[in-house]
């Protein structure tokens, strides 16, 4: 049998996703092995027992100026900057994208206006908007959601031109008017690809928040990662570091499985 055709087993697929995962750990674990080994100081590669030491300080350990618990505490006003950008971003998007899918004047006006600002890096951005919006909550949420509004207006757009033309005739010869469309036709194939471009910019958004709470804030998981670099704890940075990355992994698991929940026709179309 050829190797385009080998499939693996339930079994083996778990197996085999596990596999890259246990590979790192083992090469981190002899890593830091040889690194403390040589030196018991070193602070770049801590045992797994600083670690776990540097999530129950920052976790499940009320700080002792505030009485906070910080890990949560970052948590909460991470998600809070990230999902309010993202829902902005989500409406202006779908909307736009609508628009300009469907509209040919609307595309030939504002079409090439929003595939020049989607080349604009965002991050070049920021201090104009701490200018502009001081340094609160504003101006982070801004620079989120101008990072990754114009790829989902762009690709919401490409999506619509992409549906059959032939739905669209068939509409007009039903007596639909193009609200009608808009709305019944189009929207419902929409909303599941809409989902899609949601997921690949949670990346981006991601990237957006760590660097603009880097720069000026007083809570989140970029700020605190940027805190304790001057005191090199890696006991702490690569723990938040997981834990961002798993709180993106479930952000993208979430969004899978409602698409598959509200669109069970698309998701198998998809495979």
């Amino acid at each position: 049998m050829r190797w385009i055709n080998r499939r693996p087993s339930r079994t083996g697929a778990l197996f085999l996703a596990l596999l890259p995962f246990v590979l790192a750990i083992l090469v981190y674990a002899v890593a830091s092995e040889a690194r403390l080994a040589a030196n018991p100081a070193d602070k770049l590669l801590p045992a797994f027992a600083d670690l776990v030491d540097g999530v129950k300080r920052m976790a499940f350990t009320p700080d002792a100026r505030s009485g906070d618990y910080l890990m949560w505490v970052d948590t909460l006003a991470s998600l809070q900057r990230l999902l309010s950008a993202l829902a902005i971003a989500t409406i202006v998007g779908l909307v736009t994208g609508l628009v300009l899918g469907l509209l040919p004047l609307a595309r030939a006006t504002f079409a090439p206006f929003v595939a020049v600002v989607s080349m604009v890096p965002p991050l070049a951005l920021l201090p104009i908007l701490f200018i502009l919006l001081g340094l609160g909550e504003s101006a982070k949420i801004t620079l989120i959601t101008i990072g990754i509004t114009p790829f989902l207006i762009r690709d919401l757009a490409a999506r619509v031109e992409e549906l059959p033309r032939e739905q669209t005739i068939k509409a007009e010869t039903l007596g639909s008017s193009s609200w009608q469309i808009a709305l019944r036709v189009t929207l419902p194939q929409v909303l599941p690809r809409l989902l899609d471009s949601l997921r690949l910019s949670l990346g981006p958004a991601w990237l957006f928040l760590i660097a603009a709470e880097a720069i000026a804030s007083e809570s989140g998981l970029g700020y605190r990662i940027f805190l304790v670099r001057r005191y090199l704890s890696m006991e702490v940075i690569l723990p938040y570091v997981a834990w961002i990355t798993l709180l993106a992994f479930l952000m993208d698991l979430c969004l899978r499985r409602l698409q598959a929940k509200a669109f069970p026709w698309f998701a198998g179309r998809a495979g």
